[in-house]
């Protein structure tokens, strides 16, 4: 690691002991609180069954888009047709859902070849026929016909009844004769213990109502959710939606209760490779007039219910700015300035606004960052282009979306360290100082197997952010010297990106507690239980150290938004309704201290740490600084956060040294430590890493603590 202003490191040689001293004169520009925002995409579980609080599997009973693994020739997945590839999806469906093992997932298929929507199953196959149909909004629906009484559909789920014995139901449906719908909720395999009826005809209906389950229903069961009709009927329903009563606007209460608790500054969405198939026409208005799609880049169905509305309205129970990506793969810039305009103008004077203020929104949602397109140099990327394509799209999107609203901060769609700088450079020598930021993802990694060595693998991780500082510098000139005033960089997607390929025996993932496995990330065997993820202690390290390195570049890293919010990369979790953090939200949350404080110089006297090895776009390291620190100064208070890089079985004694501060004679220091670098939290186990906090003596100006492996620690002490 190169010295500088902020870091200087003094090679001790000695992994027992380790100082740092703090130097108050040696100061950066201010702690940007927008480095430690997430992101958010309509991936697997992110969105519905994540942040959105719906509890059914394919509400909108749509076809499900199974995703082949080829990649179309203009980008996106097309379905998949091979039977073996849908089992094998089918088969793995209830797990992130936390149903049991026993789910019958020949039943899930066949009830799915016999044409109901895959995820409900008939409630007796030899009296229900099921087929497809067309719903209001012109999108699939689900005809049900039944031979006998009280039969339909149902599917298996989880409740959140840890939190509410209550839930609130909407249903839309038609009958080619008047009948009555019932709706039912039981134990798996036993009787309804909560239920109520509507009655439908020729008309399309919309049903509300609210189910309330007995206090002593079982919190961690698995129950049928039922629609069955009291007669023999034939019946084509739209929707079936069932949210708990305690849901926030539509959303988790959990998982905005803990974004909340965390500080979260800004949140990126919808997307990731989601947003270059996503026409956000879709998803404004009366969300039961919203069309069903499928996700061209995930698999599966988008079904519309959370849209930009909701997003902002996420946003705002949570406390943060929001920030949009659009769609610059199959999308017009017209389109893009049509959303600006929903989202940002005023109802008296533009179309789109009063648009919005016609679906109950009169206020702006004040939108500031604008991404214009996600990854389109990749393949993968529906209507991806070439280094010349993305300039002429940004300058295009650039000046239609700033005719909408001339004060949003727009940001091209950049690719530095995965690529050879050719896509920066012709955005550069095109745009010129009509560029304001660039994005980027870093998404390190690679592939790695069983004859990896877990040490190489970690510290390559913990050194590769002073190689990304690099990187970044040169990135900064080269768009100085383009024209552009005050460059800024967005980091708009990062995590650990190592997948392991299993030998011919294969791996499954089950707990990576080190309590588990003869390995322990400490010279054993590498595994997909032993190896530093996204969901490990390890993320919270790496996160934190790539953030120090980005406040180090005094400003010019502009945002952060890590992946992600729930059940994609690192963030929180949730199966079976349960939602717990993961360390890197811990560790986000920890590093939060500095947002908005004046980072300080520190002098960091350690070992060092190295490897011999590159993973894909990280290089050997060497010589790196075993600790890294970063120290920053508000109006009555001092923090320190340090992170243990290294891997290894002992503790390290750490002395602080406080400089010339005048403080109080106590402190408080926060400890986030696994006990091996792939230690996580579970939902059996949702607080095996999580923070501890203590009192700790100033003496003599200064602080001492011991520093775990697998560690990092906040120091704040009051100023006088």
């Amino acid at each position: 690691m190169a010295d500088d202003r902020l870091f200087r490191h003094v090679d001790s040689g000695d992994p027992s002991e380790a100082s740092v001293r703090i130097d108050p004169d040696s100061r950066g520009d201010p702690v940007e609180p927008m480095l430690f925002g997430k992101f958010c995409e309509h991936l697997g579980n992110n969105i519905y069954h994540g942040m959105d609080a719906q509890v059914l599997f394919n509400p909108v009973l749509g076809e499900w888009h199974f995703r082949a693994p080829e990649v179309r020739q203009s980008g996106g997945y097309d379905a998949e047709t091979d039977p073996g590839r849908v089992r094998e999806t089918v088969e793995a469906h209830g797990r992130p859902l936390a149903y049991p093992e026993e789910t019958d997932s020949d039943a899930l298929l066949e009830a799915y070849r016999d044409g109901l929507a895959f995820g409900w199953q008939p409630t007796d196959a030899d009296a229900v026929t099921a087929s497809p149909d067309t719903g209001p909004s012109g999108t699939r629906a689900q005809r049900i016909e039944t031979d006998t009484y009280d039969e339909g559909v149902f599917q298996e789920t989880r409740l959140p009844l840890h939190r509410t014995d209550g839930y609130e139901f909407r249903i839309r449906a038609r009958a080619s004769d008047e009948t009555t719908l019932d709706l039912s909720v039981g134990p798996t395999g036993g009787a309804a213990v909560a239920e109520a009826s509507t009655d439908v005809d020729g008309a399309w209906t919309t049903a509300e109502g609210t189910l309330a389950l007995p206090s002593d229903a079982d919190p961690d069961g698995v129950y049928e959710v039922r629609l069955t009709a009291a007669d023999p009927a034939n019946v084509v329903v739209d929707r079936v939606l069932l949210y708990p009563d305690d849901h926030v606007d539509g959303a988790d209460p959990d998982v905005v209760g803990l974004l909340r608790e965390s500080d979260l500054p800004l949140l990126r969405w919808p997307g990731g490779n989601f947003v270059s198939g996503y026409d956000w026409r879709d998803g404004v208005g009366p969300v039961d007039d919203r069309p069903t799609r499928i996700n061209p880049a995930w698999g599966g169905l988008e079904y519309n219910l959370f849209g930009t509305a909701e997003f902002v309205e996420f946003c705002e129970n949570v406390g943060c700015e929001p920030s949009i990506c659009v769609n610059a793969g199959d999308g017009m810039p017209a389109e893009a300035a049509a959303w600006v305009e929903y989202c940002n103008g005023d109802p008296e004077e533009t179309e789109m606004g009063a648009l919005r203020a016609e679906h109950g929104y009169e206020e702006p949602f004040d939108v500031t960052y604008w991404e214009i397109g996600n990854e389109l140099y990749g393949p993968w990327q529906v209507n991806w282009t070439t280094p010349a394509g993305n300039a002429d799209r940004y300058a295009r999107f650039r000046e239609a979306m700033l005719d909408a609203d001339p004060d949003i901060a727009v940001t091209a769609c950049g690719l530095e360290v995965n690529g050879d700088g050719r896509w920066n450079d012709t955005l550069l020598e095109e745009c010129g100082e009509d560029v304001r930021a660039v994005s980027e993802h870093v998404l390190a990694g690679g592939e790695v197997d069983a004859t990896t060595d877990p040490d190489e693998l970690f510290h390559a991780f913990m050194g590769f952010p002073d190689q990304l500082r690099t990187r970044f510098d040169d990135l900064r000139g080269r768009m100085e010297d383009a024209g552009v005033d005050d460059p800024k960089l967005d980091v708009t997607e990062l995590q650990l990106f190592a997948s392991f390929q299993p030998d011919a025996e294969g791996t499954g993932r089950e707990s990576r507690h080190a309590s588990d496995t003869e390995a322990d990330g400490r010279g054993g065997a590498l595994s997909p239980e032993t190896m530093p993820t996204p969901t490990t202690i390890s993320e919270a390290l790496y996160d934190a150290v790539v953030r120090h390195t980005f406040i180090r570049m005094g400003g010019f890293v502009e945002m952060l938004t890590h992946s992600a919010t729930v059940n994609h990369g690192g963030g929180l979790w949730k199966e079976g309704e349960r939602v717990w953090a993961n360390p890197c939200h811990y560790g986000r949350s920890i590093g939060s201290e500095l947002a908005g404080k004046t980072p300080l110089g520190v002098e960091v006297t350690c070992d060092t740490i190295g490897t011999e090895t590159t993973f894909r776009e990280i290089d050997p390291v060497d010589s790196v600084p075993a600790l890294d620190a970063m120290a920053a100064v508000g109006d009555d208070e001092l923090a320190v956060v340090v992170v243990n890089r290294a891997s290894r079985t002992e503790s390290t004694d750490l002395a602080v040294d406080l400089g010339a501060f005048d403080t109080g004679s106590e402190g408080t220091v926060t400890v986030l430590s696994g006990e091996s670098m792939a230690d996580e939290n579970t939902r059996d186990d949702p607080t095996r890493v999580v923070p501890e906090s203590s009192s700790i003596p100033v003496e003599d100006g200064g602080i001492e603590l011991s520093l775990d492996p697998y560690s990092m620690v906040r120091v704040t002490v009051p100023l006088e």
